[in-house]
């Protein structure tokens, strides 16, 4: 029998109620096409178009290499017949082959060159992406290059230089071996090498923690309240000292100098942070954050450098650390000035040898890390005292940026509070749009002393608390219903009678409503608060 005499009936054999059927000898199934076209689209969206390329042209090489195995097992004979491969393609209803044609690839001439009609992948490729820039016949020159390859004993490469999918009026592929194809196979060689499988899920897997970082950045992105120019990275900045700080920040990210991030707890330091790495050339890497004074110095030493099986009791595997885990990206040490004396050399020798070596382990990892560290403390201080290494102070501070206090940026704390209010409905389930007059006008008189992080806490609480569409003074947390205002100067100049009209009913509301008490507080008479009070309930300011 001949290439010419085969008949699909004769090589596909099935139950007619279903279940299995085979094809020469070996299970096959149906796919639809539109299935495999929206599977390309699907690749194409989460991978790109080179790694999707290159994990379809690989499928493609293993089918046609399992083909013509298959064939020389079952069918010897025709395994012979050079026609036979471009006819099996055609059974299998994958394209029109009208011209093979074959040499001995001498005089510059191609192994093989065929012409191709009505291809699958051109048509879904037009069906779901639309005209592309490139040729789309994927696994169809995968299958002819693992077909050919199988079958001659040699590495045969099929390259497609025109393509109906481009707007070709054919598609055409040649076949040559690597010293055939010379230079010009260059290109096209990372779709077919890394043919062993940790070579292929090492770079599926890279292609889809890069596809998981920009999710993750736009998700931090669009969990913020759009505000115009007052976003940045998901960092509020109205105020004139915060607006400072992001464009500092945002000239850092340029660079891959060490950062040390100053500011009172719970400031915001580690979102600074974040912005620094979301700016730079390493934002499509890890970011990986570390509390170093949550960990004792023991277990600060196995989750930073890993350890190696049996170093220790407890340890029955090899574990990476926190450092190479962040190799490429980003290393976020929080409340550095917490790390002890020997830890501190340790990292030191990370930040110039740009190598780590895990527990137990004798040999070192190269690493490629920004150290971003974070304090609350006054590091010059510490190094003056002696708990900290002045040559790792320095190795790390290359760029100190300090993060203002809440209470140095009265303008960001309403767009703050708003936007943890929207997350914290959301997280409730509740439908709490905003903040009633006086309890905006509360969350702006109180000094904040845990920052950034308290507001978020008293948002919470608030929201919890709420029984209205908007949370009103009563849902707010006791010490900061009862705290009176601070007078003093934040980012402009108050008029007094403002002020001293705060004051006084803030006083008030602190005593539980007591007027006498309030008197003898504010050291005035209790005619004098009643007069007063009088004249703030005439201009709308006493309910």
């Amino acid at each position: 029998m001949q290439s010419a005499d085969l008949d699909l009936r004769e090589l596909l054999s099935f139950r007619p109620d279903g279940g299995t059927m085979f094809f020469m000898g070996r299970r096959a199934i149906i796919f639809d096409a539109v299935a495999l076209g929206l599977l390309r689209k699907e690749l194409i969206s989460s991978l790109g178009m080179a790694a999707a390329r290159s994990i379809l042209t690989r499928f493609g090489y293993a089918h046609g290499r399992m083909t013509a195995e298959s064939l020389k097992l079952e069918f010897p004979d025709l395994f012979a017949d050079s026609w036979t491969g471009p006819k099996l393609h055609m059974l299998q209803g994958m394209v029109r082959v009208e011209e093979n044609k074959r040499s001995d690839g001498s005089d510059d001439q191609p192994l093989v060159q065929s012409f191709w009609y009505d291809s699958y992948e051109v048509e879904q490729h037009l069906l779901h992406l639309g005209l592309s820039e490139d040729s789309v016949c994927w696994t169809l020159t995968g299958f002819a290059s693992g077909y050919v390859s199988y079958w001659r004993g040699e590495k045969v490469y099929f390259i497609e230089d025109r393509c109906c999918g481009k707007g070709d009026a054919v598609c055409h592929v040649e076949g040559r071996t690597r010293e055939q194809w010379g230079e010009a196979l260059e290109p096209y060689l990372p779709y077919f090498e890394s043919e062993t499988g940790d070579e292929v899920f090492q770079n599926l897997a890279k292609a889809l923690r890069d596809t998981e970082e920009r999710l993750k950045k736009q998700r931090r992105q669009m969990s913020c309240l759009s505000a115009g120019t007052e976003e940045f990275g998901c960092i509020t900045a109205r105020s004139g000292a915060m607006r400072q700080v992001v464009e500092l920040t945002r000239r850092i990210a340029r660079v891959d100098s060490s950062v040390i991030v100053t500011g009172e707890s719970g400031a915001g330091k580690e979102r600074i942070a974040r912005l620094i790495h979301e700016e730079s050339a390493r934002s499509g890497r890890p970011f990986v954050a570390v509390n170093c004074g949550a960990l004792t110095e023991t277990l600060l030493e196995s989750e930073l450098f890993g350890h190696a099986k049996g170093a220790f009791t407890g340890a029955d595997r090899d574990k990476m650390g926190l450092i190479e885990a962040a190799n490429g990206g980003t290393l976020f040490l929080d409340e550095i000035g917490e790390v002890s004396q020997s830890m501190q050399v340790k990292l030191l020798r990370v930040l110039q040898e740009r190598e780590v070596r895990r527990v137990g382990e004798n040999k070192s990892r190269q690493v490629d890390i920004r150290v971003v560290a974070a304090t609350n403390r006054n590091l010059s201080d510490e190094v003056s005292k002696g708990n900290f290494r002045r040559d790792l102070y320095y190795r790390l501070r290359v760029i100190e940026v300090r993060v203002p206090p809440l209470r140095e940026r009265n303008e960001d704390i309403l767009p703050l509070a708003r936007i943890f209010l929207e997350q914290a409905s959301k997280r409730a389930g509740r439908k709490v749009t905003g903040f009633t007059p006086k309890a905006a006008d509360q969350l702006l008189r109180y000094t904040w002393p845990g920052n950034v992080r308290e507001l978020q806490n008293a948002v919470e609480h608030a929201v919890a608390l709420c029984l209205d569409t908007r949370a009103d003074l009563e849902d707010l947390p006791e010490e900061l219903r009862s705290a009176l205002p601070r007078p003093g100067i934040v980012e402009s100049v108050r008029p007094l009678e403002e002020v001293e009209r705060e004051y006084i009913l803030a006083a008030l509301r602190a005593t539980g409503n007591n007027k006498a008490r309030t008197a003898a507080e504010l050291n005035i008479g209790v005619a004098t608060l009643y007069r007063k009070l009088a004249e703030y309930e005439k201009q709308g300011f006493v309910a």
